[in-house]
């Protein structure tokens, strides 16, 4: 069982785009996750969800940032929210699986784990939710598992290398990247031999 496998932890895939690489001064732009769920002993993907977030105020949005994401924050199908309402709707779908796999804690599963776990950290200290589902220090990096499994770090060899389509228009999109990280997550788990 998926709880079994993970120690009671529910790896959750965690995507973010952001208006730059310091968490303390650049806004989060975009969250999603990407659930896991589980058949006949394989890792497969469960859900999606995702949320354009309004900048929070007082915090930097570089204009490389935008230009690198190809992102417009003006856009009027963007339909951001408030980063607050973001992250408390994102905990309540990431406890509602973790209850269904009786998991105590979940485990954000990322490329470049550390950069999202960050973020996700200083965003509830500045929104003063207290209780994140996620566990406060570990992770599961896809960085490690797919040198690990390819000899290769950038995302892009990394599905290469495990025959997983990759789309480089489609890349820095969050709902993009954490569908394509937990691919790779699944693939390299799946294909790991635990005897």
């Amino acid at each position: 069982m998926l709880k079994e496998r993970f120690r009671k932890f529910l790896p959750v895939v965690v995507d973010l785009e952001t208006g730059g690489f310091n968490y303390k001064n650049n806004a989060i732009l975009e969250i999603a996750i990407q659930l896991i769920d589980e058949s006949d002993s394989m890792l497969i993907l469960g859900e999606s969800h995702r949320f354009h977030i309004k900048p929070f105020e007082g915090l930097i949005v570089d204009s490389d940032a935008l230009e690198f994401l190809k992102l417009d924050l003006n856009h009027p199908l963007r339909m951001a929210v408030d980063e607050k309402f973001a992250l408390e709707e994102i905990f309540k779908i990431i406890n509602k699986q973790r209850s269904k796999f009786e998991c105590s804690r979940a485990i954000l599963v990322g490329h470049n784990a550390f950069f999202d776990h960050s973020f996700l950290l200083e965003a509830c200290n500045r929104n003063n939710i207290k209780k994140s589902p996620f566990h406060p220090f570990s992770l599961i990096d896809t960085v490690s598992l797919g040198v690990l499994a390819t000899k290769q770090t950038v995302l892009a060899r990394i599905c290469k290398e495990l025959d997983i389509a990759y789309e480089n228009e489609e890349a820095h999109s969050a709902a993009y990247d954490a569908m394509v990280t937990a691919e790779v997550f699944c693939k390299i788990i799946n294909d790991f031999d635990f005897r």
